[in-house]
């Protein structure tokens, strides 16, 4: 603690104590954190002066509407193009696949990022190409990890619509293949959107525990063996987690 104001140290210890509860009497801040009253009364003064907490007519202190402002601020300015790349670039170096990203855009998803292997044909996904939420391991990663009616209302208003070989345009199917990517936490397609093509996708949630955007590794299929499926799908839900995580998940 040499480095550290040992009063901000302090004021940061109380305001901790509203993680797990939402109000605490002067007393129970006393309590709680074994700081002596005369400091504890000073110092949520002080935060009360603020805006940091706020003092109802039962004496009861509450985390400050302020959060909010500084809750909605750091959400606005995470840009998961940037926390992402260097986490992409890793895992693409480490499959030597293609690695995308994508968010959803209403019905549909749109790839915000890519990083080529070094192989020597690529595929011709791009930043900015959009694909339906049903369609690629991608974009189903997505789909897959919405609130249950989301999913539905979804599937029922949707035309399936084949565009490669392998798209799901069966609902039951579809179905299926959410229920099982809820079960191991990534999704995979084999020629859903180009034809000879494999990708294994998996979400990346937010803060708040939604998710926000899709990961994918993604090559020709003859590179999407059996044998090689663990370790690619390990690499992939890996990454992803490593993502959610620094976006607060």
């Amino acid at each position: 603690m040499e480095n550290k104001n040992k009063t901000v140290v302090k004021s940061m210890e109380l305001l901790h104590l509203f993680l797990t509860e939402p109000s605490l009497t002067l007393n129970d801040m006393v309590s709680l954190s074994g700081m002596p009253k005369t400091s504890v009364h000073r110092m949520a003064c002080s935060l009360e002066e603020m805006g940091f907490l706020t003092r109802g007519a039962d004496g009861r202190y509450q985390l400050g509407l302020i959060f909010l402002q500084f809750g909605q601020l750091v959400s606005e300015r995470l840009d998961i193009r940037k926390i992402a790349k260097p986490i992409m670039e890793e895992l693409c170096t480490e499959v030597d696949e293609a690695v995308q990203l994508i968010m959803r855009d209403g019905d549909e998803a749109i790839y915000v990022e890519k990083i080529e292997g070094t192989q020597t044909v690529r595929l011709y996904t791009a930043i900015g190409r959009r694909s339906p939420l049903y369609a690629g391991a991608c974009a189903r990663s997505i789909l897959s990890f919405l609130p249950r009616d989301e999913i539905e209302a979804y599937i029922q208003q949707t035309e399936l619509a084949a565009i490669g070989s392998g798209t799901i345009t069966d609902p039951a199917a579809l179905l299926q293949s959410i229920e099982t990517s809820l079960k191991t936490g990534y999704t995979l397609s084999y020629s859903e959107l180009e034809n000879y093509t494999a990708a294994i996708g998996a979400p990346i949630f937010n803060h708040e525990g939604k998710v926000a955007a899709g990961i994918s590794i993604a090559g020709f299929e003859a590179r999407f063996s059996e044998d090689c499926l663990p370790y690619l799908t390990d690499k992939v839900k890996t990454a992803a987690q490593h993502i959610s995580e620094k976006l607060g998940y």
